[in-house]
This record gives structure tokens, sequence and C-alpha cells, in this order.
């Protein structure tokens, strides 16, 4: 039995009707309603307008040095903070931060989901609880988790944990229930094991979901890096951005700032570029 049988899209396309190719005289399809195909490097436009207007108010005078120094300015700024080493150290720290919570809350986040989405019990022992978190900003768990863990490397990684759980959990969890009942009948019919109907029908079906949650889960950690770097901590790019306020380096901050901007279009671009190679066969406007 061929195991790609049982993807949501091969069932449905099983399903439908064999059409006869149009004549030359046919009348042409419909014309869909939307952007199409969308070109992969599209959102990089928002990012250049702004650093277009950036540029623009600084050569004209619009915008105060003092308050928000030109591009170019952060640009030797940037180059003089890699140079000294200071950039790389700190981005490093962070970035080890990031990747540390993103395996920990995508991992105990499909895990739950699964639980709570095969099952009845899961479901009822899980959802509940998650529920209740998710209307609990993590911002408000941090005195919590201080007291638990300190002020340390696994404060900061557990923070950054609970603000990816959330996504990665919800927007699985949705997907598995949403597989319609009619790929669960067909794996009924052809006698599927439960090991091979989790593997070939819930699996696929809930990819779409659980990388949607991936890209949340993803801006969820850097925006939690944010915050717990600025706790007590002597390393990272929020300890360089904390230490340029206390001297009034405002050319660090905006550099700073523009880094983690940065690592979050990267991520989500990385993100995407892989939802497009592993969920091909669903076809959506702007993808």
């Amino acid at each position: 039995m061929n195991a790609h049988a049982f993807a949501p899209v091969a069932l449905a396309e099983t399903e439908a009707p064999t059409l006869a190719a149009p004549g030359p005289d046919a009348p042409a399809a419909p014309r869909r309603l939307g952007l199409g195909a969308a070109d992969p490097l599209g959102w990089l436009l928002g990012p250049a307008l702004a650093l277009f207007a950036w540029t623009v108010g600084s050569c004209i005078g619009l915008i105060d040095p003092r308050v928000l120094p030109a591009p170019w300015t952060a640009a030797e700024t940037a180059i003089q903070l890699v140079l000294d080493g200071r950039l790389p150290d700190n981005l490093a720290i962070s970035a080890w931060r990031v990747a540390q919570g993103l395996a920990i809350g995508v991992s105990s986040g499909l895990v739950i989901a699964l639980l709570a989405g095969l099952s009845l019990a899961g479901g009822y022992l899980f959802d509940g609880l998650v529920q209740m978190k998710r209307a609990i900003p993590t911002l408000a768990l941090i005195p919590l988790v201080v007291i638990w863990f300190g002020i340390g490397e696994t404060m900061k990684v557990a923070v950054i944990a609970l603000a990816v759980f959330v996504p990665i959990y919800l927007n699985t969890h949705a997907a598995l229930r949403g597989i319609e009942t009619r790929y669960v009948e067909l794996a009924e019919t052809v006698g599927l094991s439960r090991l091979a109907f989790v593997r070939h029908v819930v699996l696929p079906g809930a990819l779409p979901g659980f990388m949607l949650g991936l890209r949340f889960g993803v801006m969820s950690a850097w925006l939690a890096l944010v915050v717990v770097e600025q706790l007590n901590a002597t390393s990272g790019i929020g300890y360089m951005i904390n230490l340029a306020r206390v001297y009034a380096q405002t050319d660090v901050i905006v550099v700073g700032i523009l880094v983690y901007a940065l690592l979050g279009l990267a991520s989500d671009a990385t993100v995407r570029a892989a939802e497009r190679r592993l969920v091909a066969w669903r076809r959506t406007l702007g993808k």
C-alpha cells in the first residue's frame, strides 16, 4: 500500500471526478481573486520602504539625530561593534538562548498537542490547563519563574520556552481537531492500524497548523528574549542595549533593536520557506 495515498491532499484528489481537457473554444477559467503566486522576496518591500523613509528623513533634517541616528551612523556603529567583537559575542549568546527555548517549547507543545488531540482523556487533561495558561501573559509569570529558577540562564530559557509552547500547542491542536472525518472513515475502511493512521493521516493533516504555530512561536521567542535580557543579564543583545542606555549611546541602542528586528525577520522567512516545501500540496493565496 502506498504510504502517500493517505495524505489529505492525495485523498481529496482521488475523490475528484475525472474531467476532460478543455477544447480550444472552451471559455477561459475565471480568474481567482487575490494576489496569485507571491514573490518569495515580496515581504522585503515594507522594510525597504521604512529604510527609505528613515534615510530621506535623516538627509533633509526631519529626524533629529539625537533622537534617531541616521542609517549611515547606525551602519558605522554596527561595523565597529563587529570589529571589536561585542556584537558577534552577544549575538551568539542571544541566539543560543532562543535555540534552547525553541527546542523545549516546540517539542513540549507538539507532544502535548498530540496527546490532547488524539484522545478524549488527553483533551480533558491538558486543554483546559493550556487555555488557562493562554489567558495569563508569559511576562506575568516572570516573577514566579525567577523564584523557581533564579535569575540565571535557566530562567531566561524557561520564559522563552513558555512563550513558544502556547502557539505551538494551540495551532497544532486546532489542526488535529480539524481533520475531516472522511479521512478517518477511509482509514478505518482500509484497516489502518492506529500507528499507521497517525503517520499517514494525522501528521500530514496537522502539519499546516504546526507550521503556522511555529511562525508564531519563533516570533514569540524573540519577543520573550527582549524582555529576559533586560533582567540582570550580563551578556546578550539586550544587555548591550541596556548598557548603551546607561551611557546614552543611542546609536548602539538602534543597532541592537535592528538586530532583534532582522533576527525576527530572518527566522520568519526561514519558517515560511520550510512551510512552502513541506506543505507544497496546500494551495492558498499569498503562498
